[in-house]
């Protein structure tokens, strides 16, 4: 087995990650699809830290425009965030991987508070910490909350997981001309508006120099190749 790029990586899964394409709530195949990757990599001997999104249960903004208080459909969205947290932590468990949620809001029943100090020595320790409830601050989204955290464990890397391969010329669906990009710069994802992630998130990852690959996760066996060889998915980096 070859040796692996990164010794500790920040995986950001979003809602959509735990269920089908187009679907909500969750759907434990794919969260087992999920965690067998993750347990993959985890056994390279990376640290593997994992910041999970909740839209396929809540989304703060659609809630805003439907009257909702954007604060308050924020918070509840962090609540999601804590839901799915807690289900890949349940199966990565029964795949073999010791884990850890830590919460950016204080749930004592269900989750450690999210320490700086503590998740690295989680992570020294060999197990998988789920970093949930995005910064615990609304206004946020959990692209941030990645950029934030991966800053704050010192991580090598930011693995955005997503539906599609990479980045694109142009929206691949509309347009069967487009290409993907093998890398991209953090001022170019900037200055076209790809939305690949939100702008303070690109923007801190590019003050911190963490470079950010974006990834189809629901091929099996990707977020490995990833790791291994980098032979999938875009490099936002600094060139």
């Amino acid at each position: 087995m070859d040796k692996p790029r990164y010794s500790r990586i920040l995986l950001k899964l979003s809602g959509e990650g735990f269920c089908h394409e187009g679907g909500r709530g969750i759907e434990i195949d794919e969260v087992r699809s999920v965690a067998r990757q993750i347990v993959q990599v985890w056994r390279l001997g990376v640290q593997v830290a994992v910041v999970v999104g909740g839209g396929n249960i809540v989304r703060g903004a659609e809630l805003a425009g439907q009257g909702i208080n954007q604060a308050t459909g924020d918070y509840m969205g962090m609540c999601a965030t804590v839901v799915n947290a807690l289900a890949l932590q349940d199966i990565l468990e029964h795949e073999g991987a010791p884990t850890r949620v830590l919460t950016a809001i204080p749930m004592a029943a269900v989750a450690e508070p999210f320490i700086r100090r503590r998740a690295i020595r989680h992570l020294e320790k060999g197990r998988v910490v789920i970093l949930a409830a995005g910064t615990g601050n609304p206004h946020f989204t959990t692209d941030t909350a990645a950029a934030l955290r991966a800053t704050e464990i010192g991580a090598e890397v930011i693995l955005k997981a997503t539906k599609v391969d990479g980045v694109y010329t142009a929206d691949p669906k509309k347009d069967p001309t487009a290409k993907r990009l093998e890398a991209i710069s953090y001022l170019d994802v900037l200055n076209k508006g790809l939305r690949v992630m939100d702008v303070t998130a690109i923007s801190m990852c590019m003050e911190n120099k963490i470079p950010i690959v974006v990834f189809d996760l629901k091929k099996e066996g990707n977020l490995v190749r990833v790791v291994l060889d980098g032979s999938v998915g875009t490099t936002i980096g600094a060139k």
